[in-house]
């Protein structure tokens, strides 16, 4: 639970106790006028500096409703993320995470997307399942982890219907050198690097957006985010 909530609750009960004892002159302490906010500068469709991202629209949304103010601390995104923002005290919440993760405390999922295809749409491939025949051959862009045990569900799905040799990784922090990072599988795609890619829906329906020559189905199980 992101501590500003925590500090939400700590304020109810601490007012709860004041009225059982008839202490009606110690006034309850007010809410945190900030909402600290931990995001990447570089990483549409989820946040930028900029705050052009949807992680940014809900961020202002929460804060609207607690009378807040969002502060944002900018980080880029990457394998210690966690540690330099949301557990080193310097925010109270960060606006998205995947269920089960277990760096931080989540709430309930707020929405839930399958991983989509992408491929050229002059290649007329049209691929829609896991198991087309025509991936044993294709080349495949999947985002990979900075941990080698710790596949994203698409590697792990392709993986156990023994397809591997034609699959080619991109980290999924991407060149943090250049814009929208993670999209580095998409640009290998419209560069011919690879086939077909295989992304999260949300950074797949976003950048096929911008780029017509780009076409995407969705397949696989839903994911979820918290």
């Amino acid at each position: 639970m992101p501590s500003v909530y925590k500090r939400a609750l700590t304020i109810c009960a601490l007012a709860a106790v004041a009225v059982s004892r008839g202490v009606a002159q110690m006034p309850a302490p007010a809410l945190p006028h900030i909402l600290r906010v931990c995001a990447d500068p570089n990483n549409l469709p989820y946040s930028n500096d900029q705050q052009q991202g949807f992680e940014n629209r809900i961020a202002g949304l929460i804060a609207k409703d607690f009378g807040m103010e969002v502060k944002y601390f900018w980080l880029r995104q990457g394998e210690r993320f966690f540690k330099r923002t949301l557990n080193s005290g310097v925010c109270d919440v960060v606006m998205g995470v995947p269920t089960g993760f277990d760096e931080a405390a989540t709430t309930k999922p707020y929405y839930r997307s399958t991983y989509v295809f992408m491929t050229r749409r002059d290649s007329h491939l049209d691929i829609a399942s896991l198991d087309d025949p025509r991936l044993r051959k294709l080349r495949i862009g999947v985002h990979i982890l900075g941990d080698a045990n710790d596949n994203t569900p698409p590697v792990n799905a392709l993986i156990s219907r023994g397809i591997v040799k034609n699959l080619v990784g991109y980290s999924i922090f991407g060149n943090l050198t250049e814009k929208d990072p993670p999209a580095d599988v998409i640009r290998a795609l419209e560069d011919g690097k690879v086939d077909v890619a295989i992304v999260w829906g949300p950074l797949g329906g976003y950048f096929a957006q911008l780029n017509r020559a780009a076409d995407h189905h969705a397949d696989g199980g839903r994911h979820e985010a918290s």
